[in-house]
């Protein structure tokens, strides 16, 4: 079965890479604002299944698009910024880091300003895009915007088709943004259930059901009360969500999502609302707010009803407050309705009890009682919420690259607060707020053990374990002290690689953490595979490419892949997006784009890539002999470890043939 998988992964790879991928068409257009003004309109219309790149990515992150304007002339001027959609945010699990991108068809505005009339505007556009298992390599395409309104060119008449096809596209992307919005609404509703077993929020439902229950005439009219009550509640809550999209945006929340001051203003004040739940204070809004709503709540009908869920919700504001806050920054930095949604969630799990014990009021009777545990299921909260602040304070430190959270600091801190959280849940901690406890409930025991397991989990990772349950939380395994590890260096600590390789060739590294000897200069590769007799392994990549990390963290770490990468192939790694310059006396002229230059590095391995084995994505693997000539079919993304070493074990056999 493995034998016919194997041939049938090559069928696949010979089929794939026999054509140069083209995910991404662009064109023109052009709108006339008045005689001195134009905005000019680069359209993209990106395959199915592939994504562009925002203009705005961090630091560190994938290839941003970008746009040049010819301007050599000085005959306009640029009046802004080039503005773009909204996209979809998503909270990269390789980069750790929250990325825009977009699907389907987009257009790229930007205002210009005239000083004399001119015909045309020459530009071109750099991006690169991926999709589920390749990345290309940075592409740049020529634009061409021409001004005057009676040219006929082949963007406009492009604009015209994609008009046809826009209700098309608009359902794709409806379709992808639909399920970050159930994911924003079911942590939202989780979020309200948390809340709900606060001591702010729970001792209201038995208190305000019987208030309904007996102020009736009847059941149906308590009954129908009790659900206006919990629409009234649903209804503030949405209100704070639109408002929180109608004042700020969704884009530029987003952008502040990945701003440092921000992080750092968040950090602090989700560090204020864990010590608040805590027990060392209480945030609450003032009492004239309380006692003015209050006073309405008395006037009977819809409105005191109203009213009366105001007043819950601005005297339970210690408990819900930091929850309702954390909430709206994380769903309004994906952007669009999400902050919305995610108050209706929240809102939902909170007002669904009121009008479920009003329905059924002998329900009450099989509620727990009012007591210490309310306070028990505020400290947990505390400490999530401290614990998650890290996260943020994390973010602002790997924009700036100071290196004061590195990994096994963060590691380190989790450890501690979790730690502390297990011991305070096996009762051996107090908190102010604390009843006596004389024992332990079965509940808060399970959950003792459930948090002491996490910790001990997480305590690996100081050694360099990747802990792949929160990977998404501490920064990646490279921003670290040692990237093997607590106690050891690049070139020690245990079984070294120096006592494996002794001292390195030339213009060889060692890639941390697996230790495979590994070079980026092609020559250099060949020439130390040919001393010491190996084939030689091309790793077509990229440093921001997706899944060649999936593939590096994921697939090569498997000691059978491991083994042949370390003993059997010489591995050169070629970074089709390294921006270094060449030496003056390697600049060349392109092959595929003839009277243009090859200025970087990453030019020159992609521009190999494509002529030589006629594919252009990446990741992409070759071996090759010492003349130079592939021995097996390439391959690209396989995150199947077993295929993918039945792959290196033919080119092996291939090579000493």
């Amino acid at each position: 079965m493995k034998h016919i998988l194997f041939a049938l992964l090559f069928t696949i790879s010979i089929s794939a890479f026999s054509q140069i991928l083209d995910p991404v068409k662009w064109s023109t257009s052009v709108e006339k604002v008045s005689d001195t003004e134009y905005k000019l309109i680069s359209i993209a219309d990106v395959e199915t299944s592939w994504h562009l790149y925002s203009q705005f990515v961090p630091e560190n992150g994938p290839i941003p698009t970008t746009f040049i304007y010819d301007n050599s002339e000085g005959t306009f001027t640029l009046d802004g910024n080039t503005l773009e959609g909204e996209g979809h945010v998503i909270d990269d699990p390789v980069f750790e880091m929250e990325i825009k991108f977009f699907e389907g068809r987009t257009e790229f505005v930007q205002h210009i300003k005239v000083a004399s009339a001119i015909d045309k505007i020459d530009g071109f556009v750099e991006y690169m895009v991926c999709d589920d298992t390749q990345c290309m390599p940075p592409t740049e395409v020529e634009l061409e915007f021409v001004l005057n309104e009676n040219a006929t060119s082949a963007s406009a008449v492009a604009e015209k088709t994609e008009v046809v096809s826009e209700k098309q596209i608009e359902k794709k992307e409806a379709s992808a943004s639909k399920k970050g919005l159930w994911s924003i609404f079911f942590i939202a509703f989780l979020s309200g259930f948390a809340a709900l077993l606060t001591p702010c929020v729970f001792p209201m439902i038995p208190m305000t059901v019987s208030f309904f229950t007996k102020q009736s005439k009847n059941k149906a009219a308590g009954i129908k009360n009790a659900i206006i009550y919990g629409v009234s509640i649903i209804v503030i809550y949405v209100l704070l969500g639109t408002a929180v999209t109608g004042i700020f945006g969704a884009s530029a929340l987003n952008a502040l999502s990945t701003n440092v001051w921000f992080n750092v203003v968040f950090f602090v004040l989700l560090v204020v609302f864990a010590v608040s739940f805590l027990g060392a204070f209480e945030i609450v809004l003032p009492n004239s707010w309380a006692n003015k709503v209050d006073s309405q709540a008395d006037r009977g009908g819809l409105v005191g009803i109203f009213f009366m869920a105001l007043a819950l919700a601005i005297v339970s504001f210690s408990c819900t407050g930091p929850i309702v806050g954390t909430l709206l920054v994380e769903s309004a930095s994906k952007g669009g309705i999400a902050p919305i949604i995610g108050m209706f969630g929240f809102s939902l799990a909170i007002a669904l009890p009121f009008a479920l014990f009003a329905a059924f009021p002998g329900w009450l009777n099989s509620l727990p009682k009012s007591g210490g545990w309310l306070n028990t299921v505020k400290v947990v909260l505390g400490f999530l919420e401290l614990a998650l602040a890290f996260k943020f304070l994390s973010n602002a430190d790997l924009v700036l690259q100071l290196h004061v959270l590195e990994r096994e600091v963060f590691i380190a801190i989790w450890i501690a607060i979790f730690g502390t959280l297990a011991l305070y849940l096996f009762g051996k901690i107090q908190l102010p707020h604390d009843s006596p406890l004389a024992h332990i409930s079965v509940g808060r025991l399970s959950l003792g053990l459930i948090v002491l397991s996490f910790t001990i989990y997480m305590i690996p990772g100081l050694w360099g374990a990747p802990l792949n349950l929160i990977s998404a939380f501490p920064p990646p395994l490279e921003y670290s002290e040692s990237p093997y590890g607590v106690g050891f260096s690049k070139l020690g600590g245990g079984a070294t690689t120096a006592e494996a390789h002794g001292d390195l060739p030339e213009g060889a590294h060692l890639l941390a953490p697996h230790d495979i000897l590994a070079f980026n200069d092609y020559d250099k590769g060949v020439a130390y595979a040919k001393e010491v007799g190996k084939p030689i392994m091309l790793d077509f990549t990229g440093w921001a490419c997706v899944n060649c990390r999936k593939m590096e963290q994921n697939v090569w770490p498997e000691p059978g892949v491991l083994s042949i990468l370390k003993n059997d192939v010489v591995l050169i790694s070629l970074y089709v997006d390294d921006k270094r310059p060449l030496e003056e006396d390697e600049v060349v002229e392109s092959q595929l784009k003839p009277g243009k230059k090859l200025k970087y590095i990453g030019q020159k391995w992609s521009e190999m890539q494509t002529i030589k084995y006629k594919a252009n994505s990446q990741p992409f693997y070759v071996i090759i002999d010492h003349s130079e000539e592939k021995l097996v079919e390439p391959v690209a993304y396989l995150p199947d470890a077993e295929l993918y070493q039945d792959w290196l074990e033919q080119g092996i056999q291939e090579f000493k043939k």
